[in-house]
Order: structure tokens, then sequence, then C-alpha cells
């Protein structure tokens, strides 16, 4: 039995940041119903990112959708929205991921709900939360990226700003929605007490930086600074970064630089008896040089034997060749209800010895309309 077994998420959101917490939570078990516009549904199911099509629809919606019922309906008409009221009062969780005020107009605002569900537990994701000039801004991950300054952090020196290459904004809201609806789920087992959960994407940026905000706070306000060549974190000196090789790349983190000399044989480096901070761009161009002159792996297997922090740098086509990928089941072959099968991604999360896994695909628009109707609206 999974932890979230017989809980009721109803899902108004789309796109990214919204659904991945409710993916989530249905992987822990939980019945997600996904509330979508009839006709044309969550757009996500036609943001292709590749243009790879799957089944009619972007691979992005199959992704991020699997495990879940859709229920299609037009809920800003009077009478289905009366309808839908029936589905949310028998609901552990309503959430949503639309700009503030929209489910105000609508008339499913938390106060709305908790007046036909009192102990509903209502989740929601804006991008900037109430923030009075930004709030009715697109809560779009490149945009809060660039506004919260975490395109300082990657690439180097001389780049720019430097966007992170995932919707990464997107996936820390939507965690952060989905801890903070476990946490709601336990006081409400515990006290049966209901509540309201809150998460912006602004601010879930400004958390993903705790430890880089916390150093410029309490180091005069200087600005990071990344390093010239080879940069992989601003805040840390030499040999931090990865390296080209005759044949690839390599990535060093923390280490001695005394100790890399000896073990690389590289007699430039021992000017440098200590991981000075100011002289990392110094360290980082001696070595950059010095790594090119062999494979990645004649370097892993004299600095892997000696503890250094090091790895080879894989791309896709490797990773999933290799035995230490293989052996953890990552993947999964999940099934539509129309027979469609599509492989994806597994939950990380292991419970009891046991991996959380579900061979359901993602929904057809509307595809459990008759279902859900029966079931929570004509009964």
């Amino acid at each position: 039995m999974k932890p979230l077994e017989d809980y009721l998420i109803v899902d108004f959101s789309q796109f990214l940041s919204g659904p991945s917490a409710s993916l989530r939570l249905a992987d822990l078990g939980a019945r997600v119903i996904k509330i979508e516009k009839p006709g044309t549904g969550d757009i996500c199911r036609t943001l292709y990112t590749s243009d790879l099509i799957m089944n009619g629809e972007s691979s992005v919606f199959h992704t991020i959708n699997r495990n879940k019922e859709s229920f299609a309906i037009d809920f800003k008409q009077p009478e289905e929205l009366q309808k839908l009221k029936k589905l949310l009062a028998k609901a552990d969780v309503v959430m949503h991921n639309f700009r503030p005020g929209v489910m105000e107009r609508i008339g499913l605002s938390y106060d709305d709900v908790k007046s036909i569900n009192p102990n509903v537990i209502y989740g929601s994701i804006s991008g900037f939360g109430e923030h009075p000039d930004l709030k009715d801004l697109p809560g779009q991950d490149l945009l809060l990226q660039s506004l919260t300054a975490l395109t300082w952090l990657s690439g180097n020196q001389e780049d720019g700003p430097v966007p992170m290459g995932l919707s990464i904004v997107d996936m820390l809201a939507g965690a952060h929605l989905a801890q903070g609806i476990l946490a709601a789920l336990y006081r409400k087992a515990t006290h049966n007490i209901g509540a309201q959960v809150q998460v912006s994407m602004l601010e879930s940026a400004f958390d993903f930086q705790f430890e880089t905000i916390t150093t410029y706070f309490n180091d005069g306000g200087e600005l990071p600074v990344r390093t010239k060549t080879n940069n992989a974190h601003a805040y840390l000196g030499a040999p931090y970064g990865i390296y080209k090789t005759k044949n690839g790349y390599l990535a060093l983190a923390m280490g001695s630089i005394p100790v890399l000399a000896s073990l690389l044989k590289c007699d430039a480096l021992l000017a440098f008896p200590e991981n000075k901070f100011t002289l990392r761009d110094d360290i980082k161009n001696i070595l950059a040089n010095h790594l090119q002159t062999q494979e990645t792996q004649f370097w892993l297997d004299i600095l892997e034997p000696a503890d250094i922090w090091c790895a080879g740098v894989l791309n896709y086509q490797q990773l999933f060749v290799e035995d230490g990928f293989k052996v953890l089941n990552f993947t999964q072959q999940v099934e539509m209800l129309d027979g469609y099968k599509y492989k994806t991604t597994r939950c990380p999360i292991k419970i009891d010895g046991e991996y959380l896994t579900s061979e359901k695909g993602s929904p057809k628009l509307g595809q459990d309309n008759e279902k859900i109707i029966k079931e929570f609206i004509d009964c």
C-alpha cells in the first residue's frame, strides 16, 4: 500500500510547476484528477520542446502527467461550476497554479472551496506571490531565473548571464508545493485541520540560492565572481570545475592542489602550495592545459584510487549504457488508455524497499469524465 492511497487530489494546474507537484503525489499513491478545459486541455499538451509528438501530443505533457485522470469541464459556466463543486467537496487536496485573483474571479478561491469542504488542503503556485509590482507578470521559468540572479552563477566570467538548461524554477516550486501539501496532510490526519499552502516561483528561486545568498550577506556585499574558465561554482576555489581531456571531459571537485600536483605529475602546480581562492584562475589554467595531454580514463585511473573527488562527464548516450544507471531500474514503461505505450522515468523515492512505480500513462483529454461524474457528481 502506497502512503497516499485513499487521498483524492483535484488539480487545476497547467504547464510544469503544479503538475510536477501532483505527479509526485500521484507516485506516492494519491488519486489525482486533472481538471482541463474542454477542446484544448492543459496548454502543455501542445508545448513541444523538441518537435517530438507522442500519440498526438507533446512529450512534456506525457512526462509530467502520467498516472493521472482527466476531467474536462468548462467551470466558467455556472451550471458546470456547480457540478465541479460537488467534486471539490469530496477532495482532500485542491491545487492550482493560476495567477493571483483568477480562482477568486471564478468563485473557487480558498474561502470558496473551504465553505463547501471545511478541512480541505488548498495548494497554489504563483509566479510572484502577492508582490505588488510583479504579481500580474507571467510566471515563466526563464524570466524567474533572470529576475532572481540565478543566471550569474553558471558559465564563465565573461559569458554574461547563463540560464540553466532545465526549467529548474518550475520544478523547485512544484517540489515545495508537494512538501507543503504533505505536511498539511499530516496535520489533517492528526488534528483534522485543513490548510492553505502557498508557494511562489520567486521565493523558490531565492530559496534555491540559500548558500550563495547567505555568503553574499555576510561577505561585505561582494557579488559572486565566476572563474574565467572551467567555472562550476562561483564561491569555490580551484580545482572545482570541468576540464577538457584528450578525448572527453573530467570533473574535479574540492581537492588539495599540492596533492593533485604530485598525482598528476604537474610541476607547474607546485608553485601553489595552498588553495588560494584569489589564485584560482591561475591554477585552473594550468590544470586545463595539463589535463588535455591524456585521455579521461588515464586521469581517473590515477585519481580515483587516491580518493580524489572526480568523475568522467557523460552525455545521455554514455549514461544510459552505464551499469551504474542500469542497476537503478530508473525507467519504466507506461500505457495510456488507448494502448499507446512509452518509456519514461520513475519516482526517485523508495519506501520499505519498494520503488514507487505505476504502469498508468498520461490521460487523453476528458477520458475519465463519465467515471468521475458517476462517482462524485451524480451520486
